[in-house]
């Protein structure tokens, strides 16, 4: 699964480089390796999130947890993981002080979708809005392309498929992005003054 990892520096805002970063607070599911002693893994269980709000707390909240319906099994279970876990960090985040969420949502978002996966981000979208963030960035990429720990053939499918199809003009917007890039954006996202509120769509997210 994906990292929701929290960065903590003093005293900046915006325009930060690494050498202002005090720690980085990766939030896991399970146990991930780094190799940067400013970074430190809570490994914890999403169902008691509650029990782990203390590790909340720092200055902008990146979330990018998520799953499919086949490793959930069932979109009952998917939505557990990109709804309500989501919606449950970004809650608590809040109430905690952190001034600015940036999370990683998809194309196509509409919580009146007749597609579950659409709706349930469209849905997110609309609560996190709501919180009492300073600042909410929202980004929204085409098809993520990328390592993953399990073979998932629609998504490689799609990634032969649609870099072929996005060559043509109308059609370039919506092509496949890798994690790296989408990761990049939202440094450059955190690093830079911005709006209260604001979304980033499809090719908006590459940085080049």
């Amino acid at each position: 699964m994906s990292l929701s990892p929290l960065i903590r520096w003093p005293n900046l805002v915006c325009h930060y480089t690494e050498s202002d970063i005090e720690k980085v607070v990766a939030i896991t599911r399970r146990p991930v390796e780094y190799k940067s002693d400013k970074i430190v893994n809570e490994v914890v269980n999403f169902d008691e999130l509650e029990k782990h709000s203390d590790i909340f707390r720092g200055d902008i909240l990146f979330s990018c947890l998520g799953t499919t319906a086949k490793q959930a099994g069932s979109i009952a279970n998917q939505r557990k993981v990109d709804f309500e876990y989501q919606y449950q960090a970004a809650k608590t985040a809040s109430e905690n002080g952190i001034g600015h969420y940036v999370l990683v949502s998809s194309s196509g978002a509409d919580a009146s979708s007749r597609s579950p996966y659409l709706k349930m981000k469209g849905e997110l979208e609309d609560e996190v809005s709501s919180l009492a963030f300073q600042r909410i960035s929202i980004l929204q990429p085409s098809l993520l392309i990328g390592e993953r720990e399990s073979f998932r053939l629609g998504e490689t499918l799609g990634s032969w498929i649609l870099p072929l199809l996005c060559k043509l003009p109308f059609l370039k917007k919506y092509r496949p992005i890798s994690g790296d890039e989408v990761a990049k954006k939202m440094v450059s996202v955190s690093s830079s003054a911005g709006n209260s509120n604001e979304t980033y769509r499809l090719d908006e997210l590459f940085l080049s």
